[in-house]
């Protein structure tokens, strides 16, 4: 810790003389100064120094597009193995996940942004997973970070995603109906007595949608009903800066920090039918209190 300002106001003139377009330096060197000095800071005031400039955003495109490349060679791979797997069902939602954490894993590591990791002792826990949805960025998150045994649930029409959707449903992933209500609630009692069946944990995004903006949208009801039919815990999975790494709409991909935080888990094990939206709201607070002012729902 310092004990006097003097290190601080340095740090503030340093910065400031990055700032300065009269040196002549980049803003990428001034966001690493501030990444590096006070990265809290940042995540919690949601600071972000925009650069748009040609080379950032042929650097973005190379990015983008060894990300994609690198996703093809490894879906393929996969694919494969899934294929030789089709008699075994668990074991080919374990190569899922392995695919996951592989794929995921490398794709953060193209895209280069920093990431901050709390509570990962959560993260071995059979559960319901659940997380906010804002960027591209989420899914490479979330195939990394959940455990081994853990299926998605996604709408039916993933399938017709190219290679993505057909590994999706090779690995023996749930899919749900959401042409009506009345489908969409017999999607998700097949999907729990299957994760009950199979002593599987569940990953899903209560939003339903990706947000545009990154504010916090509404939960739907889906997450309650599933841990109402299977007891297990939930677990929150509280993204934070996604939204601004990689915006709705763009193929910019930004140097901006992230941060995953896992909460701990909710027990279901009391939980009573009637009070469903209750338990939403509950959960639903319980994000809005831990994300930064400009991820939280707007009043």
């Amino acid at each position: 810790m310092e004990s006097s300002g003097g290190g601080a106001l340095l740090r503030n003139r340093r910065l400031e003389s990055f700032l300065d377009t009269s040196s002549g330096l980049r803003v990428e060197e001034a966001q690493k100064i501030l990444v590096k000095e006070k990265p809290e800071l940042w995540l919690k005031k949601d600071v972000y120094m925009d650069d748009n400039g040609w080379v950032s955003s042929i650097i973005s495109w190379i990015r983008i597009v060894t990300c994609f490349v690198s996703m093809m060679v490894t879906t393929f791979i996969w694919a494969l193995i899934m294929v030789v797997l089709i008699p075994w069902p668990y074991e080919r939602i374990r190569q899922g996940n392995i695919y996951g954490h592989v794929t995921g894993r490398m794709l953060m590591w193209i895209l280069g942004n920093p990431i901050k990791i709390e509570g990962a002792e959560y993260n071995n826990e059979r559960a319901i997973y659940i997380s906010n949805h804002a960027s591209p960025i989420d899914i490479f998150l979330i195939m990394w970070l959940t455990p081994t045994g853990t299926v998605g649930i996604a709408k039916k029409e993933i399938v017709w995603y190219p290679l993505f959707g057909q590994l999706y449903v090779l690995a023996n992933h749930l899919r749900i109906d959401r042409s009506n209500p009345t489908s969409a609630i017999e999607s998700m009692k097949e999907a729990a007595r299957a994760v009950v069946r199979n002593n599987l944990s569940l990953i899903i995004f209560p939003e339903g949608t990706r947000s545009k903006n990154g504010r916090l949208l509404p939960f739907k009801k889906g997450f309650v009903h599933l841990a109402l039919q299977t007891r297990l815990p939930i677990v929150p999975m509280v993204l934070t800066g996604t939204h601004q790494a990689w915006r709705k709409g763009s193929l910019h991909v930004r140097p901006t920090p992230l941060a995953v935080k896992y909460l701990p888990p909710i027990s279901t094990e009391n939980w009573k039918a009637e009070k469903i939206d209750d338990y939403v709201k509950m959960v639903h607070d319980l994000y809005a209190a831990q994300l930064p002012e400009t991820q939280r729902p707007l009043a």
